[in-house]
This record gives structure tokens, C-alpha cells and sequence, in this order.
């Protein structure tokens, strides 16, 4: 299989154009404005055809280079190889194949049970610990895999162990063999950054070929709220606070990190807006903040998952229904334009033992405003479970509230990916 065939098969995750990843496919060091020391002995030619090169010696020194020698060894590529269904191309399937060939894995001839390369993309080793390696990256680059491998930063390929994975925040762990590790990144504290600061973006643009690129730029907002939509409806599912940079991403980028002037990981990249509409996007990139990378990585080491609170129902914006089935079948008041409709509870969950029911409208929780499913879901899952939590609602057309255990997790509902 041609390797710059299957270079992105990754989620949308946003609900804006995203192109997953990124990262250009030069180091271009000399651009970051170093300092250096210069000599020169240049003699200017007397006569035609006696161009020299000078003897020029530069001594370059600055924060951009030393930031980045802390980091590159710790950036590693991560390839998801998945089983490929036998193509309908495969010209096997009309003359037969001989032993000696029946082996392939070339793109066109592989059978169901031969592995190919279906993306790649870029990860971050932060710890070493028992003999092993621990490795983050974007979920949405080993999503579907049936064997992952790492390339380290001197080429060295091992095969990973999955460790855990969240869809919501687009984060997973793997884990290698520790003894060809020689360097672990740190994290730095992303409540810290400034916009306008600077950062670099480390990673494998289109693939391993441009391992270790290196590409710089600012930090063009520290805190910057978009949607996260499910794939299969296209409805927002969530929101997600991410770093906005203006630093050069691109497919393959995903999972690596964005690294400040100390040489400290602020960020792991995650997403680029590529286009709004019929408006072309250049420099908006997205990173998932260092301090969410801790606390979400750490979870998925001690648990395998990630453990948030759910209420046990499925739910739909208010702006989706229509106003005549609003006023005759929600009985809302005129008054009230946003919110959401539950379309269903299920039995025994702990919103229907605080009383919520089909057609009730939630429009508050834990005393914030809900306008959509997105509010809904970021305002519950900054709950930690077994809190305690007030909801206000529509029933019939009026106004009431109740209180919530928040006993029950996603993880435990069978329909999590639509039940809240």
C-alpha cells in the first residue's frame, strides 16, 4: 500500500471544517531570529570565474533551538495498521495467485487478514517507568487500529500497547518497551500561557518521512471554546476549551505537542480550521491544554477510561423542533427560545428518579444557562461523579427544578454516545 495513500483516516471531531493534525514539512530554524556571532574572511572575487564560498562561522544560540533540543527525542510517530478487506481490483480473484505471492500486503492484493498502514500521525513520550514508556496522542489517530507501532526519533520502530482512550477529549495512552527510551518531555502549566507568546509545534507532517518538523508560531488565544459534533448526526455533542495558535499544522501533526519557550509541553495538537464556509483558513490550529492532557492521560494509565457522569437520557437542541410541535407538544411559553428536549429516559436512571420525563425541557443545570446539548455536556462533565447537582426544567410549560445524584457514569450506559 502506498504510504502517502493512507496517510489520514482520521474522526471530524469539530464541527467546523478541521483538517486533523498538523505541522509543516520544513524546520525553516533560521526564521525564529536567533542571536549569533559572526566572522567572515569573504574575499571578492578579482576576475570571472573565481567565485569562492565565505568563510562565514555562525554561532547560533536561542531560545527556539534549546527548546526544541529538549523535546524532539521525545516526539515519536505512531502508525495505525488496521486488516484491509480483499480489493475488488485484485486481480488474484480472477487468475488465481501462486504461493510465492500470496503473501503481499501491496496495496490491491492483500487478503482480510493482512495488516496496512491506515494513517499516521505523531506522539509525545512523557514518562518511563518499570521498564516501559508512555506515549500521548490523539485518539482519533489509533481510533480503529488492529496493531499500532511508535518510530522513535532515530528511526528505531517497536510495537504499542494500547492503555486507554477518550473520544470526548480526542486523548489516548500507549505503551512501548522503555529500553530504547532515552528522553521523556515535561508538561508545563497551560493556565500560564499568554497570547502572544511564542511556541513551536513538533511532529510527522504527512507521516514519518518529515519526522521531528518543527514549525513556529504564537499563541493566538489561551482559551477558545468550539464544538465538538457527533460523527454519525453532525449534532454539537459538547464543547471543547482548546489553545489557538497560529503555528503551522497539518495532517500528521496530531498528538504532537506545542512547547513553549522553556522547552516545557503546553499542549498536544489536535485540530486545524481549515475553512469556514466558502472562506479558505490559514493559521488557526488547535491544542488541547497541557493541564487537561494530565488529568485526562492520568486516568486513562489508572483506569483504562475515563469516568464521567451521565443522567440517563437522550436529548436534542430546542432550536431542532419545530415551533408549532413546541407550543403543542412541549407546551413552552413563547418566551423561552433555547434549550434542550428530552427524547427519552431510561429506566431506573437517576434523571428519572428526580422526576425528568419525555418533552421536558432542561434549560439549566448546576445553575448555569443550557441552550444546547454542547452546554449540556461541558456544564456536567465539569461534575465529578456522586456530586450533587440542580436542574431546571419545562414540564407541560412550566417552570420547575429538581436535584440530581450523579450516581451513574457514561461509561457504564450502554447508549452513551446518545444518552447524557
Amino acid at each position: 500500500m502506498n504510504q502517502n495513500s493512507g496517510l489520514m483516516k482520521t474522526a471530524v471531531v469539530a464541527v467546523i471544517s478541521a483538517l486533523i493534525g498538523g505541522g509543516v514539512a520544513y524546520t525553516g530554524l533560521s526564521k525564529f531570529g536567533p542571536t549569533a556571532n559572526v566572522s567572515t574572511t569573504a574575499q571578492t572575487p578579482t576576475k570571472s570565474g573565481t567565485t569562492k564560498i565565505s568563510n562565514v562561522k555562525v554561532n547560533s544560540s536561542s531560545q527556539t533551538t534549546t527548546a526544541f533540543s529538549k523535546v524532539k527525542t521525545a516526539v515519536v510517530s505512531v502508525v495505525n495498521l488496521q486488516k484491509q478487506a480483499e480489493s475488488s481490483g485484485d486481480l488474484s480473484a480472477l487468475f488465481g495467485s501462486s504461493d510465492s505471492d500470496s503473501s503481499s500486503t501491496t496495496s490491491g492484493s492483500s487478503s482480510s487478514s493482512d495488516l496496512e498502514e491506515s494513517s499516521e500521525g505523531s506522539g509525545l513520550i512523557y514518562e518511563k517507568k518499570d521498564g516501559k514508556a508512555y506515549i500521548v496522542t490523539n485518539n482519533h489517530v489509533v481510533a480503529d487500529s488492529d496493531k499500532l507501532e511508535v518510530i522513535l526519533s532515530d528511526g528505531t520502530k517497536l510495537e504499542a500497547s494500547l492503555v486507554g482512550t477518550d473520544a470526548v477529549s480526542d486523548l489516548a495512552v500507549l505503551k512501548i518497551d522503555g529500553s530504547k527510551v532515552t528522553k521523556t518531555a515535561t508538561f508545563g502549566d497551560s493556565d500560564s500561557i499568554k497570547a502572544g507568546e511564542s511556541v513551536l509545534a513538533i511532529g510527522s507532517p504527512l507521516g514519518s518521512e518529515y519526522a521531528t518538523s518543527v514549525t513556529q508560531g504564537i499563541i493566538s488565544a489561551k482559551k477558545r471554546t468550539i464544538d465538538v459534533t457527533d460523527e454519525t448526526t453532525g449534532q454539537a455533542t459538547g464543547q471543547a476549551t482548546v489553545i489557538q495558535t497560529d503555528t503551522a499544522i497539518n495532517p500528521g501533526n496530531s498528538g504532537g505537542p506545542l512547547v513553549n519557550m522553556a522547552g516545557q509541553v503546553v499542549g498536544i495538537n489536535s485540530m486545524k480550521l481549515a475553512s469556514n464556509g466558502d472562506t479558505t483558513v490559514e493559521g488557526m490550529g488547535f491544542a488541547i491544554p497541557s493541564n487537561e492532557v494530565v488529568k485526562i492521560i492520568n486516568q486513562l494509565v489508572e483506569n483504562g477510561k475515563v469516568v464521567r457522569p451521565a443522567l440517563g437520557i437522550s436529548v436534542i437542541d430546542l432550536t431542532n423542533i419545530s415551533s408549532t410541535q413546541q407550543s403543542s407538544i412541549l407546551k413552552l411559553p413563547t418566551s423561552v427560545k433555547s434549550g434542550v428536549v428530552v427524547a427519552s429516559v431510561t429506566n431506573s436512571s437517576v434523571a428519572k428518579k428526580a422526576g425528568l420525563s419525555k418533552y421536558d425541557v432542561i434549560v439549566g443545570l448546576g445553575g448555569k444557562t443550557v441552550t444546547s446539548v454542547a452546554d449540556l455536556h461541558t456544564i456536567l462533565y465539569s461534575y465529578n461523579m456522586n456530586s450533587t447537582v440542580e436542574i431546571q426544567y419545562y414540564h407541560n410549560g412550566s417552570l420547575k427544578k429538581t436535584t440530581v445524584k450523579l450516581t451513574q457514569s457514561a461509561s457504564t450506559d450502554s447508549s452513551s454516545t446518545t444518552t447524557k
